[in-house]
């Protein structure tokens, strides 16, 4: 029983290093697209052509086609202010990744 709680113990805290890694770089990812709205558009428009060449669909939780971006640029005189959340997943989404 003890190598099996073992392996459940590491297959755990590889779960939650995933987990709290993801939520980072989409934290990240977040930042940059206020950072650098137009160069993150374009960015993405690329990664939808290229995904679509290959045949794959991009679809969200509601099963439309493309999902809606939600960017709020910031002024430059709001960097103390804390930015509106305008998309769902961004931040912690009580605790999903």
């Amino acid at each position: 029983m003890e190598i099996e709680e073992k392996r459940l113990a590491g297959a755990a805290n590889r779960a939650v290093y995933q987990r709290n890694y993801r939520r980072a770089r989409d934290r990240a990812l977040v930042r940059l697209a206020h950072v650098y709205p137009d160069t993150y558009k374009q960015l993405l428009e690329m990664e939808r052509k290229a995904d679509e060449v290959e045949g794959k669909k991009w679809i969200d939780l509601t099963g439309n086609a493309m999902p809606t971006l939600g960017i709020r640029v910031r002024a430059k005189g709001d960097r103390d202010k804390t930015p509106t959340k305008t998309n769902a997943n961004e931040g912690n989404n009580g605790g999903q990744a």
